[in-house]
C-alpha cells in the first residue's frame, strides 16, 4: 500500500435505498474497494493531502463524491453530471449481464470475446470519468477504473 498523502484510505457508499445486490454485483464491489484502498491516487484540487475518506453516491443523475480527511475533516463535495456516462453504463450492464451468463454455459473462446467488450467499455467509462473529474481530483487509471465500478454499482436497484 503507498503511503502517499494523495490517496484513498475509506471508501463507502451512500446507497440507503438497496437491500439487495445480486451476488455478482457483490463481489464487483467488494472487489473494486479493496482495490482502490490497496492502490490508488487521489488528489483533490487546492488540497494539500490526506490521506482521504470518500463517500460516493448518486442523487438527481449525479454522482456526489463527498471527501474527508481520514480524521473527518471536510474537504469538499465533487457532484459529477453522469449524463456523459450514461451510454457507457447501459451498454456495461447489457454485456456484464451476457458475461455473467456466459460463464455458466459457454467456451472459454466465447467467454473471452465477451469478456474483452466488457473490458473495453469499462475502460470507455473510467476515461470519461478521469476527463470529467480532472479539473477537480486527479486520478490515476486504475483509481478511475475502480470509481466507475463502484458507479456502476450504485446504478444496480435490486
Amino acid at each position: 500500500m503507498s503511503e502517499s498523502k494523495h490517496r484513498i484510505v475509506k471508501i463507502e457508499l451512500d446507497d440507503p435505498g438497496v437491500v439487495y445486490r445480486t451476488r455478482d454485483v457483490e463481489h464487483e464491489r467488494a472487489v473494486a474497494i479493496y482495490d482502490l484502498i490497496d492502490s490508488n491516487h487521489f488528489a483533490p484540487a487546492g488540497h494539500a493531502g490526506g490521506p482521504y475518506h470518500l463517500v460516493l453516491g448518486i442523487s438527481e443523475n449525479r454522482a456526489i463524491l463527498n471527501i474527508r480527511t481520514a480524521d473527518g475533516t471536510e474537504v469538499g463535495e465533487v457532484p459529477l453530471p453522469l449524463s456523459s456516462l450514461r451510454r457507457v453504463i447501459k451498454d456495461y450492464f447489457v454485456v456484464c449481464e451476457s458475461y455473467y451468463q456466459a460463464i455458466k454455459t459457454l467456451a472459454p473462446a466465447q467467454i473471452e470475446a465477451i469478456d474483452m467488450g466488457r473490458r473495453a467499455l469499462h475502460n470507455e467509462g473510467s476515461e470519461i470519468l478521469r476527463e470529467r473529474l480532472a479539473s477537480r481530483v486527479d486520478v490515476d487509471e486504475n483509481t478511475a477504473r475502480r470509481l466507475f465500478t463502484l458507479i456502476c454499482v450504485l446504478h444496480v436497484r435490486g
